[in-house]
């Protein structure tokens, strides 16, 4: 098979892949069933390859962009949610920085593992200690820590009394908490276009299943439209038009700061 035959594969299985094998409809689906049943508000986006860096930049704005939509196709307000906040970043940093929430917080946030199972690099056992942590924050995601479960490991520690349940409870992981992995052999360009393919064709299965239009972004407008009055303002000799009080101040206070202006 050509590249060009593998790359239309890789486009058209939205519309060829039966639904039950259909991962961009299974994944808009999934992301659908949080959103308006579960009231997810954000979705994560985990790769564990420092070539996917700038990819969840990428995903936030197909899909953030596409579904942050609050009137249908019929010019109609809607009456349920639509979009989520997507965010994430690259590598096992993100442990160190967000998991914590994941795990333990009060939010629901579904999440993407994103695994390349070789690596294009390869260090010693690094990938291999990557995957692990990969599989084992899944793991973790889905089975959580009961407390008996909890409590026998801090008396295998030697904890005990009064220590042991002040800590025991901070100890506790919930569970339950939703994640997809997605494994490909090796990130490259083949891969990647596959992952943004994947991703773009998710976002049209929930615009289309919410009745929005995905393809316009009236959104950005009217900030912009804003800037083009705003901006002459900013001069020197520039004349403040009517704001309302908060932005009028700041114009105020950056052109009193930069020119020494008076707010006459």
């Amino acid at each position: 098979m050509s590249y060009w035959q593998e790359l239309m594969r890789w486009m058209s299985i939205l519309v060829t892949a039966p639904l039950s094998r259909n991962l961009p409809v299974l994944m808009g689906l999934i992301g659908l069933w949080y959103i308006n049943f579960f009231d997810a508000q954000t979705h994560a986006i985990l790769p564990y390859d420092q070539g996917l860096e700038r990819f969840v930049a990428h995903i936030q704005q197909v899909s953030m962009e596409s579904t942050g939509k609050s009137v249908t196709l019929d010019g109609e307000t809607v009456d349920y949610a639509t979009g989520a906040v997507v965010w994430g970043g690259a590598g096992t940093n993100g442990q160190h920085a967000y998991y914590q929430l994941l795990h333990q917080g009060t939010h629901l946030i579904p999440a993407d593992f994103l695994l390349p199972m070789r690596s294009r690099v390869p260090l010693g056992t690094h990938h291999r200690v990557l995957t692990a942590n990969v599989l084992a924050q899944s793991e973790a995601l889905m089975r959580g820590k009961t407390k008996e479960e909890a409590r026998q490991e801090l008396l295998a520690q030697g904890m005990s009394g009064e220590a042991l349940e002040n800590l025991l409870p901070h100890k506790v992981f919930p569970g339950n908490r939703p994640s997809n992995t997605l494994l490909f052999e090796e990130l490259t360009a083949h891969t990647l276009g596959g992952l943004l393919a994947l991703y773009e064709h998710r976002t049209f299965v929930q615009g289309t299943l919410w009745n929005i239009n995905a393809f316009d972004q009236w959104g950005v407008e009217l900030g912009k439209q804003l800037a083009r009055s705003i901006e002459p303002e900013l001069s020197e000799q520039g004349m403040t038009s009517v704001h309302d009080g908060s932005t009028g101040g700041l114009i105020h206070h950056i052109r009193d700061t930069l020119f020494g202006l008076s707010r006459g």
